[in-house]
């Protein structure tokens, strides 16, 4: 029980680790001059989710198998169900939804990080022109 336990702890800290390296790298990408830079993180996160959405409208018919004996014989039989398009609708808005939400967060930080290199540009320009 200790080891699985101590493999969930060793988990987490990668996973909190990887999540602190992705944020950092944003700001860092934000703050430079380009400012494409720092929107290629929250595209590539819009772009899974994109992925993860057509995965939901592609897979959402279940393929189900059943038998049963016809005089001592057993028959396989295939069926395939399609999901009604209300829950395939509401699956597709929960998952892209889902999925947005670090693309949101990544671009918190690029607006707030652009605001901060946009309020320093105004102020530098607001000094040469007092001189």
């Amino acid at each position: 029980m200790q080891t699985s336990t101590l493999a969930i702890s060793a988990n987490l800290i990668i996973l909190l680790a990887l999540f602190a390296g992705i944020v950092v790298l944003q700001i860092y990408l934000s703050k430079k001059d380009n400012k494409w830079a720092g929107l290629i993180l929250p595209f590539i996160s819009f772009g899974i989710s994109l992925l993860a959405l057509l995965g939901v409208l592609l897979f959402s018919a279940h393929t189900g198998t059943s038998g049963y004996f016809v005089d001592g014989e057993y028959v396989e039989q295939t069926t395939i169900q399609i999901a009604s398009a209300g829950s395939i609708i509401g699956s597709a808005i929960y998952i892209f939804l889902l999925y947005n939400i670090p693309t949101g967060v990544l671009l918190a930080i690029y607006a707030g990080c652009r605001g901060k290199k946009k309020r320093q540009r105004d102020l530098e320009k607001m000094s040469v022109q007092d001189l």
